[in-house]
């Protein structure tokens, strides 16, 4: 009879496998559905585009230069699956958060739909610099603010652009030199398109009345679980490529 896996090796076969994930060329059916965001994208009225891209621009914005999410404390000293016992429960106390939130304001019509938007964005960003100081990451550091950008850019991609995000985070400890001294180096426009793309759907089905809260609901939960999974993974590899 085998041994018992210990945590580390669990998290490090998780971790391969999301690696695959992150890593496989975008299918056949990836493509097609991508052209029909594009195609549905072009029927959305512009003031709801431009709802939503206000609020990433603003919360990105307060990302890099606000204080209001970097009071977590770093933690240090501490095991993988001490750190990752308190980073699940984050993980879900957000989670529980957003999909509150989101029926909540799916139940409320067009204008608490649209109020949704930045109120979830501000939730997952608290919920990722959280995140970073469990795994003993300052975000004062404005790289490491830029990393928290690109696991927030490599959860909600298309699966093209996130093979190429997933580059720079499975090689950060080289690319992170190349970083400029300021931030107008990160590709903000791309950011945001991304981002937008890959939720619209969701966030305009959450503005029809009668099925609105119950997609703010589901749509909230699932991605911010999403989120939180991908962050954990993207601070494994670090971690694990610190300790070789």
């Amino acid at each position: 009879m085998g041994r018992e896996m210990t945590y580390q090796e669990k998290a490090s076969l998780e971790l391969s496998m999301w690696k695959c994930r992150m890593e496989k060329p975008p299918g056949f059916a990836e493509n097609v559905a991508k052209k029909i965001q594009v195609r549905i994208n072009s029927l959305i009225p512009e003031k709801i585009h431009n709802a939503f891209t206000t609020a990433i621009k603003q919360m990105t914005r307060a990302v890099i230069f606000g204080a209001t999410f970097t009071t977590a404390k770093v933690v240090n000293d501490r095991t993988l699956e001490q750190r990752e016992l308190r980073v699940l429960e984050r993980i879900k106390f957000y989670r529980n958060t957003a999909a509150a939130e989101g029926a909540v304001t799916g139940a409320g019509g067009i204008l608490l739909g649209l109020a949704d938007f930045p109120i979830w964005l501000a939730l997952k960003m608290k919920m990722l610099f959280e995140i970073a100081s469990l795994y003993g990451y300052d975000v004062r550091n404005l790289k490491e603010r830029i990393y928290i950008l690109y696991i927030f850019e490599l959860t909600f991609s298309s699966q093209s652009h996130r093979n190429s995000v997933f580059e720079l985070i499975n090689d950060w400890e080289k690319y992170e030199k190349r970083l400029p001294e300021d931030i107008h180096g990160f590709d903000w426009l791309k950011f945001q398109q991304e981002y937008r793309d890959y939720i619209d759907i969701a966030k305009l089905l959450q503005l029809v009345p009668g099925i609105g809260a119950a997609v703010g609901a589901v749509v909230n939960h699932k991605l911010t679980d999403k989120l939180g999974t991908t962050a954990m993974n993207a601070y494994r590899i670090r971690l694990m490529q610190e300790v070789k």
